[in-house]
């Protein structure tokens, strides 16, 4: 069974990813740029395995890259909320 399968298991593993970048020392933007950069990545080369990465696909590509940037940024915030 693949992360992507289940959203829950695919948000704790980014939510691991962005501990260890901030252990590493990255900074709030270079993290929110790494996610700008996977985000793009899984839009345009993975097929989504369910309903909510189908639903963020469709967003990013209705998107400007402005705004995927602002979503790619919320999906961090969000994991950091998670945090709390």
């Amino acid at each position: 069974m693949s992360i992507l399968d289940n959203f829950q298991d695919w948000k704790n593993f980014l939510s691991e990813r962005v501990k260890q970048a901030e252990k590493m020392g990255m900074n709030q933007d270079t993290i929110q740029n790494l996610a700008y950069e996977i985000g793009d990545y899984l839009a345009k080369d993975v097929e989504p395995k369910n309903e909510e990465e189908r639903l963020l696909r469709d967003m990013w590509n209705a998107a400007d890259q402005d705004e995927q940037r602002v979503i790619a940024g919320l999906m961090v915030k969000m994991l950091n909320d998670g945090k709390k």
